[in-house]
């Protein structure tokens, strides 16, 4: 039964990996079924088609789920149109420095004809007026104007369009200016139900702790309901560099532990009224509300992996006991993940499902141990430590490989963190939900803030960071951590150690002297560029501000940085004080070390950008064409005019980038230094605005591959049209950021290639 689960759960990978969707899906998942007779044969041929036959059932099954999703779209042609639609909020509203956030499931499409999907995610704006207080479960009336699904896609990014995919939400927008109608105070569904209690207690944490006097009440509302924004952004870069991450909000141990306290509790008081147990034994009563409990608990968390997990291995558990049948732990956790795999098919695209699933399987693989030296404080503290250090090393890989980092504090942080978090703090958090009396508040609160002064300290500690490693590595290092795991005693374990170093010490990617790799990032309506040389690293613009606690040096640049192993950067260049391009500056300035900065914004600091400096690394050759000094006398600080223009010149062969620069800037460019202009790959001025790209200019470039760093269908209608058509009137090839994702550019002397990451790294859901 665990081969035909593996299999089944690699048919649902390989399909979550694949460019495009089968046109037979449901003929693939036929083949599967076709299969499975053959396992009441024994002979080793027709095991593997039994087992091939699992792998395309599970392919076409997730096949299938994801033809019914994608066909709820919204139609191409109602994309940016207003339209009136009735319906209920779903989900917690979410507060954002600009308004509300919140998921809306549509009952009604008011305007003819319209094709809109059944969930959507929505903004409110606050404009002259602040948006209503919104409460999940209301029946609300709104004129919406929405687009369909889209994210940036970058290297070692996050991808956004997935996971809108995995919760069924199949268009974004916000709600139009006007009239907006509440029609219904509350509509009667169990999801609504849980919702509106899950608001509630956030509610009570937020009224009787106020962030500005409790600064980690956004945690215990995270570990009573799941509410993961709640939790201030700054404070997961610790929780991420001491490795407790998975502590900080419902995870099963969390459960688990709710599970067994109710379930003891609940067994208590049944074996005292003896015409009950006469009923019913008390310890399946107790298994019984320990299941119920399990369920209440994991849908108050919103139904995240890792409860998911849990509820469905104690459901599993909890039949096989009530039966009188025996499973092995490890059958549990199978059948866990396959109903996992049922119910969610797009759970396998989420790292949380990997670390869950990876952590339990160690721990079941290392329990025997752990049970057999139960005896004794010194056997426990050891049976702990060895549980700390299957975890940790479990973990290794899938942190590699998704956040190309690993703790080295990690142990020592969980050691205290764990028994804690899930002993201390999250009953007592709990406790404070069902009676929220203030004192208990404070004193989980109290509790957490001496935890939290650790994890501080703890976060100071070095984290170990290496590129990302390919999956061959990982997928070894898997295989390594298995073998490290063995008892003591069994020979080879050295094997399993040598298994891991691949992924571990993957090197960075080295270029040859004279070639440049440059990243055209996709950071939205904004700009974003990095430049590589043999053994240097540029910025040209650190990318937009996206809200008062959000950016593209944190969000796009930063993790890509990561992804390449970069541990530092040598020049880092603003170009403007536009926050679509200096958004992302103090992010960046955080997150690593920057060795100078060329600016023409002062407020940022560094040297002045200015026409004529040059340098050269690793025999690639950079010039600033542009503002010339007496530009800063009479243009404003900050002003487009005073756009810093780089080139980038590997042997014959040149990059040109203009950020945003005018009209009037092209013209003195083209008049003063005509042939300085000449290159191969243009990054458009202005993200194709209609302002700048005029004809003599892009004469005077004679580009062959234009580049838009422009956001999917912003509000400045950027690249313009007009301005598409004449680059490419001009001959050059057209490259956007919003339809190919990030631009990969290689100078070489004998040549210039140029890709996109969406074509690279293609997925059925993008641009679906």
């Amino acid at each position: 039964m665990r081969s035909a689960i593996l299999a089944f759960a690699a048919g649902v990978l390989l399909l979550q990996t694949s460019g495009e969707l089968p046109s037979a899906a449901l003929w693939l998942a036929g083949g599967g079924l076709a299969c499975l007779p053959v396992a009441l044969c024994a002979r080793p041929a027709t095991r593997a088609l039994f087992l091939v036959g699992c792998l395309l059932l599970g392919f076409g099954w997730a096949a299938w789920r994801a033809e019914i999703r994608l066909g709820d779209e919204l139609g191409r042609e109602w994309e940016g149109r207003d339209v009136e639609v009735v319906g209920t909020i779903a989900g917690l509203p979410q507060d954002f420095e600009r308004g509300l956030r919140f998921e809306f499931a549509v009952e009604q499409r008011l305007t003819d004809a319209a094709i809109v999907p059944d969930n959507l995610q929505l903004a409110w704006y606050a404009g002259r007026t602040l948006p209503p207080a919104l409460r999940p479960g209301e029946r609300w009336r709104f004129t919406v104007r929405l687009k369909r699904p889209h994210g940036g896609a970058n290297p070692g990014g996050f991808d956004y369009e997935a996971w809108l995919l995995e919760r069924g939400i199949r268009a974004t927008g916000y709600v139009r200016p006007g009239p907006a109608t509440r029609l219904e105070s509350f509509v009667w569904r169990p999801g609504h139900v849980v919702e509106r209690l899950r608001a509630a207690v956030r509610d009570n944490f937020r009224q009787a702790l106020p962030e500005a006097e409790w600064p980690w009440v956004g945690v215990l509302t995270a570990l009573v309901v799941g509410d993961q924004k709640a939790v201030q952004g700054d404070l997961w870069t610790v929780f991420n560099r001491t490795g407790t991450t998975h502590l900080m909000s419902i995870s099963g141990l969390h459960v688990t532990m709710v599970a067994g306290l109710a379930g003891w509790l609940f067994t208590a008081g049944w074996r005292r009224v003896p015409a009950l147990v006469l009923r019913l034994p008390a310890q399946h009563a107790g298994l019984l509300a320990a299941a119920a409990m399990a369920g209440f608990y994991a849908a108050l968390a919103g139904f995240g992996v890792p409860a998911q997990r849990t509820l469905y291995m104690l459901l599993v558990a909890v039949a096989a006991m009530l039966s009188g049948r025996l499973l092995a732990p490890s059958r549990i956790l199978a059948l866990a993940l396959l109903v996992v795999l049922l119910a969610d098919p797009w759970a396998v695209l989420a790292a949380g499902f990997w670390l869950s699933f990876g952590a339990v399987g160690a721990l079941l693989y290392i329990g025997a141990a752990v049970v057999g030296e139960a005896s004794g404080w010194r056997s426990r503290l050891r049976g702990w430590g060895l549980v700390q250090w299957a975890a940790t090393l479990a973990s290794l890989p899938v942190l590699l490989l998704v956040f190309q980092q690993f703790p080295l504090v990690s142990p020592l942080a969980n050691l205290l963190a764990v028994p804690l978090i899930s002993f201390v703090v999250t009953p007592l958090a709990l406790l404070a939900a069902l009676l929220p009396w203030w004192p208990i508040m404070a004193l989980a609160h109290a509790v957490l803030n001496g935890l939290m002064a650790v994890l501080f300290w703890c976060a100071a500690w070095p984290v170990w960071q290496a590129p990302a490693p390919p999956v061959w590595a990982v997928v070894a290092a898997g295989l390594g951590v298995a073998v490290c795991l063995l008892p003591r005693g069994v020979p080879g374990r050295l094997l399993g150690a040598s298994l891991m170093l691949p992924a571990i010490f993957w090197p960075a990617e080295v270029l040859a002297p004279g070639e440049a790799r440059i990243d055209v990032l996709d950071v939205g309506q904004g700009q974003a560029v990095v430049v590589r040389t043999a053994g240097h690293l540029l910025i040209y613009d650190p990318g937009p501000q996206y809200g008062a606690d959000s950016d593209a040096g944190q969000r796009v640049v930063v993790p890509y940085l990561r992804w390449l192993g970069a541990g530092g950067i040598d020049r880092l260049v603003v170009t403007h004080a536009d926050s679509d391009h200096a958004g992302g500056l103090a992010s960046l300035q955080a997150a690593l070390p920057v060795g100078s900065l060329l600016s023409s914004a002062p407020e940022t600091g560094g040297e002045r950008c200015v026409a004529g400096q040059r340098w050269h690394w690793d025999g690639v050759e950079f010039a600033v064409l542009h503002p010339p000094a007496e530009a800063y006398a009479v243009a404003r600080a900050g002003n487009n005019h005073l756009s810093c223009v780089l080139t980038v010149t590997a042997g014959s062969r040149r990059l040109l980038l203009t950020a945003d620069i005018e009209a009037d800037d092209e013209a003195r460019l083209v008049a003063g230094a005509p042939t300085a202009l000449a290159a191969d790959v243009l990054l458009v001025p202005h993200h194709g605005a209609k302002s700048s790209s005029t004809p003599p200019f892009i004469a005077a470039v004679g580009a062959r591959h234009a580049l838009f760093s422009a956001g999917y269908r912003n509000r400045f209608g950027h690249p313009r049209g007009e301005v598409v058509e004449r680059y490419g009137e001009s001959g050059a090839r057209i490259w956007r950021t919003d339809r190919d994702g990030a631009l990969g550019i290689v100078l070489r002397p004998d040549g210039v290639t140029v890709g996109g990451w969406r074509q690279a790294r293609q997925r059925y859901w993008h641009g679906r």
